[in-house]
């Protein structure tokens, strides 16, 4: 007997490897196969033939010869007259086996495999990254990226700020209040991650776009190198997809310029199947100028789900009982008017005895028995199908049309002249399906976003490109629809997408959770301030709690920065010399002895020398050192921070 009749009698003994016609199903024996399943293995290992060939033995160990395997099933229907891999197959190869059968194939750039740490500035083009590419040894990452201790909460509503007592948690004991957290987002990712890992049930970013842009009053850095945006935003996607319910979803807003390499980024992590689809944001009628031939006009919104279980929802459609001449039924169920004809031609006139002209065709409706009978194909026109006004047209047989009448999906109203037909509205029902292309708003979404910060705080100047609330809502609405989930922005800026979903919330009377991350010091003055704002002028019973990660040589980090001169950063050097902690590889004294060297360069190597020699580890204080003296964590500090952690002792 041949091999492949063998292994296919075989295979047929389990059940679930074969379809109801009796057929193998090859793709899920392949899949199996990759996944070493231990239900195949048996079987193979069971046939002494299958045993001898698609297993080698090892020091009396009989090992699965997975590639042999898979190779063999690749041939076309498991050829009976032939072994060879070449003659179906046309494809790249790695080390013999074709791209698909190769698990390690991904998106590469340098240093992939490093932690970016990242930060921001209105200063883009004076910013230099100040951990790039630093490769860290596993304890290492492992230490920068644990829990950090939580400083100066408070919970904020309309009446403003007092201390925080104690966290809101629903029955599972997860943490129902909305936060805004200050700190490097990274690091607070890795922070939530304790508490909201799998919770999270929309991811909106909308990230640095990497233009290259030298203004100075955009709020992030935005010049990136390629491979540095790479890794900052690889580091954060990754984690993020940890805090995203099973049915969770992103959505990532980026134009042109990074485009194509944040869909293959976002593919890498999330999958190419879980792509649910991209949208074009038209946000800025006037245009934005750019280094290249066009005025941008509009943005993209990628939409990713955490896996095959997500999915966009129908969005709400608001029916008003004027517009469009809709019907209501007794049952609360809304009709549009229809016009009925043959195809291909264009009226309708329906004579008094309820019967289209004989230049038409033949339609009666008896109000009597409310039944509808139609002796000719029909093209059934419907005007509109849609509040937008979009004409539909759809071709229906007599007989469907008979039954759609049976069934309610068309409607009869008498009139003067005779009969009206009416055909359900169904985004009266479970709504519709999100378009591709979004209207931000009728003028600039950038515009309207600042006319937003300046009504609400006198602040025009700190962003350039505001995002406008319209487009968030239009997301959490597809996403979420009128659940109530976790709303996570880890990109928080000057907090337009908690805006969104309080005004949301105020509209349809949900209670959706906002988490908010921003690491620049506006975040008090501007993103705080602003959502206290809106809770104010609506009058709404909402709040939010506020919170930091608590710094240690980040601070020393930030003063560098700000540094203006050489006597600047030498005082800060002292100070660093006694309260922060060094690499285990610097040597102090020796550095100490060449200052006057260090005074010699210019003022952006000295920051850089002396950002070198601070350990990044230590960044913020990690929830190791709750009660490490050396960090002076306060009592109300050990406190929230165990609160927030659920620690018990």
């Amino acid at each position: 007997m041949k091999l492949y009749e063998t292994l296919e009698q075989q295979l047929k003994k389990e059940p679930n490897f074969v379809t109801d016609n009796g057929e193998l199903k090859k793709w899920v024996v392949l899949n199996k196969a990759q996944n070493f399943d231990e239900e195949l293995i048996g079987l193979l290992l069971d046939n002494a033939d299958l045993k001898d060939k698609f297993f080698v033995n090892v020091k009396g160990t009989l090992v699965f010869n997975q590639n042999l395997f898979v190779q063999f099933l690749e041939q076309k229907n498991y050829l009976n007259d032939s072994y060879t891999q070449y003659k179906n197959k046309v494809g790249l190869t790695i080390d013999g086996k074709y791209l698909k059968q190769r698990n390690e194939v991904a998106l590469v750039w340098p240093f992939k495999d490093c932690i970016l740490e990242g930060g921001q500035s209105r200063e883009e083009d004076k910013r230099e990254e100040i951990f790039f590419n630093e490769i860290l040894a596993q304890d290492e990452i492992t230490q920068l990226l644990e829990p950090k201790v939580l400083t100066n909460a408070k919970r904020i509503d309309k009446d403003g700020e007092k201390p925080l007592d104690q966290f809101n948690r629903n029955e599972n004991g997860t943490i129902t209040d909305n936060l805004i957290i200050k700190g490097n987002n990274l690091l607070a990712l890795h922070t939530l991650k304790e508490e909201f890992a799998g919770k999270v049930k929309l991811i909106y970013i909308d990230p640095p776009y990497n233009t290259g842009g030298s203004g100075d009053t955009f709020a992030y850095n935005n010049s990136f190198k390629q491979s540095s945006w790479l890794t900052f935003m690889y580091n954060r996607l990754r984690t993020a997809k940890e805090l995203l319910t099973q049915d969770g979803i992103i959505c990532v807003t980026i134009d042109d310029f990074e485009l194509p390499r944040l869909w293959l980024l976002l593919e890498d992590v999330f999958k190419k199947e879980n792509h649910l689809g991209t949208v074009v944001i038209r946000n800025n009628p006037k245009g934005r100028m750019t280094t290249r031939k066009f005025s941008l006009v509009h943005e993209y919104a990628i939409f990713y789900g955490k896996s095959e279980s997500a999915f966009i929802k129908k969005l709400p459609v608001k029916v008003e009982e004027k517009s469009h001449n809709y019907i209501k039924d007794e049952n609360g169920n809304w009709y549009l008017p229809v016009n009925l004809r043959k195809q291909g031609v264009d009226s309708n006139a329906v004579n008094k005895k309820g019967k289209l002209s004989d230049r038409y065709f033949p339609i009666y409706f008896d109000p009597k028995t409310n039944r509808i009978s139609v002796t000719e194909k029909l093209e059934i026109e419907i005007l509109p199908i849609d509040g937008n006004g979009i004409k539909r047209i759809w071709r229906r047989g007599k007989d469907d049309i008979e039954k759609m009448f049976a069934e309610k999906e068309l409607y009869a109203k008498e009139t003067n002249n005779g009969f009206q037909l009416y055909f359900k509205f169904r985004g009266g029902l479970d709504g519709q399906l999100a378009q591709s292309i979004w209207f931000d708003s009728k003028f600039s979404a950038s515009e309207y976003g600042t006319r937003i910060l300046d009504e609400l705080l006198g602040e025009r100047e700190l962003f350039s490109y505001p995002k406008s609330p319209e487009a968030i809502k239009q997301t959490i609405l597809a996403t979420l629809g009128n659940e109530n989930g976790i709303i996570l922005d880890f990109f928080g800026g000057s907090g337009t997408t908690a805006h969104a979903v309080l005004e949301l919330n105020k509209e349809d009377g949900g209670n959706r959770q906002f988490i908010l991350v921003e690491q620049m010091d506006y975040v008090e003055s501007v993103t705080c301030k602003r959502v206290q704002k809106v809770i104010e002028k609506d009058n709404l019973q909402a709040n939010f709690v506020y919170l930091e990660l608590k710094k240690y040589n980040q601070t020393f980090i930030e003063q560098i920065e700000e540094a203006k001169d050489t006597e600047t950063l030498l005082h800060i050097w002292e100070q660093m010399k006694a309260k922060s902690f060094f690499k285990y590889s610097v040597d102090l004294q020796k550095f100490q002895e060449s200052l006057e060297e260090f005074k010699q360069w210019e003022l952006k190597k000295q920051k850089e020398i002396l950002c070198e020699l601070l350990d990044k580890n230590q960044l913020y204080v990690n929830i190791s050192s709750l009660n490490d003296a050396d960090f002076a964590c306060t009592q109300e500090e050990k406190r929230v921070t165990k609160d927030f952690y659920q620690i018990k002792k």
